[in-house]
């Protein structure tokens, strides 16, 4: 074993034999290098955020026709140390009235859930944290304790914005589990397993040739489970002045920052690994840090499209929202998923090859697409709308308007 072939296994074998050396017994040693691999991860991707933050910073900027961060370092690269250091030091402010363990536990419990998902995630062929047969269900249940951790400050605040905040997030959360479990379903069922690592391998063909619609209905719900635009109604600033995290303050706030940019990150590592074959490419094999690699570039492609859709889309209405969900994506996915069983059962029994497989389901969805797009565009067009030519505009204006100084009259 060398570190190029595995990284993991070898520094993991090198800080086994280390401790052991100096009369630590292996099971402690074992649990200590689990222990320190968490850390270095999570420290990682902690650190890995000021780079996020930066780089959406800049090319929001650039779309709205700003420079962005350009004052500290070379393009303004460590504008983000610089922001970390000030809320380091900013005073923690608790409300009157707050109750004291949800709000203290909630940044903790959204920065924490998003770490945890990486633990099953393979980022190369030999580089993960845990080989779980059910990572599938497990990123599931995890990804909805950020949600939680919003609950939980909407109700600690004590205040009626941060909790009307909270209760979005909720229904929320419980709209777009739905159509966004059903997306998951068809990786399952193509890969036979719920283990993330197996759902990579068998990606001869990427998913996303498979099903892209169950790749893009994955990608839209995801961005609504963890409240990014177009669906970051929890933290409207027009209607809720900030929304969950209005009472927090110093690094407590700073928390719910880092959670929100690493949640999105973390959605495009997830669209990568499920849909895009993960660390899979040339030579990924032979090479874990080429696979890397490969999966570093289509997470940052992911992320790129959510950024530039951050910038482009204006904000859904709460109609709107759970309109789209419960009318359109869950109708759409029990129908896509139900007749993709159907066809892939039916294809594998014929004997068809897996490109001219991946191929019918391809045009399929396709075809899905449109259908579903001519009946809500129908729906829409059929529905009635108000008249209101003619019609005067009531404005807001004092009684005895007319008779009274300075009024024109």
């Amino acid at each position: 074993m060398t570190f190029w072939s595995d990284p993991d296994g070898f520094l993991a074998n090198w800080l086994i034999h280390l401790l052991a050396g100096i009369g630590i017994p292996a099971g402690i040693a074992q649990a200590i290098g689990f222990a320190l691999g968490a850390a270095i991860l999570s420290t990682g991707a902690l650190l890995f955020v000021l780079f996020l933050i930066w780089l959406e910073r800049k090319l929001i900027g650039r779309v709205q026709d700003r420079l962005g961060p350009n004052r500290l370092g070379p393009w303004g690269i460590f504008q983000s140390i610089a922001d970390m250091l000030k809320i380091f030091t900013k005073e923690y402010i608790t409300p009157d009235g707050a109750d004291k363990v949800p709000y203290n536990l909630s940044p903790i419990l959204t920065v924490g859930a998003v770490i945890m998902v990486w633990a099953v995630v393979p980022l190369a062929i030999t580089v993960y944290g845990v080989d779980l047969n059910v990572g599938l269900l497990y990123i599931i249940a995890v990804g909805s304790l950020g949600e939680m951790g919003i609950l939980m400050a909407g109700w600690g605040s004590n205040n009626k914005y941060a909790l009307l905040g909270a209760f979005r997030a909720a229904a929320q959360l419980i709209s777009y589990e739905v159509p966004m479990v059903l997306s998951l379903l068809i990786p399952v069922m193509l890969s036979g397993s719920l283990n993330m690592n197996k759902i990579v391998q068998h990606q001869d063909i990427w998913y996303v040739l498979y099903a892209p619609l169950a790749a893009f209905i994955f990608f839209i719900t995801s961005i609504a489970e963890v409240g990014r635009a177009p669906f970051d109604l929890t933290e409207a600033e027009s209607e809720l002045v900030a929304g969950f995290n209005i009472e927090y303050s110093g690094l407590k706030f700073g928390m719910f920052y880092v959670a929100d940019f690493l949640h999105s990150f973390t959605i495009s590592l997830l669209v990568s690994v499920i849909f895009l074959g993960g660390w899979r490419g040339p030579g990924a094999e032979a090479s874990p840090l080429l696979g890397f690699v490969y999966l570093i570039l289509k997470t940052s492609l992911v992320n790129f499209i959510i950024i530039i859709e951050r910038a482009s889309l204006p904000r859904f209405r709460i109609d709107q929202m759970m309109d789209f969900t419960w009318k359109v994506l869950t109708p759409v996915m029990l129908i896509l998923l139900v007749v993709t069983a159907l066809l892939e059962k039916t294809m594998a029994l014929a004997g068809l090859t897996p490109w001219l497989r991946s191929g019918v389901l391809f045009i399929l969805n396709i075809v899905l697409l449109f259908v579903a797009d001519t009946v809500v565009r129908g729906h829409l067009a059929r529905r009635p709308r108000p008249d209101v030519r003619g019609k005067e505009r009531p404005v807001a204006r004092p009684e005895n308007y007319f008779s009274q100084p300075g009024s024109g009259v």
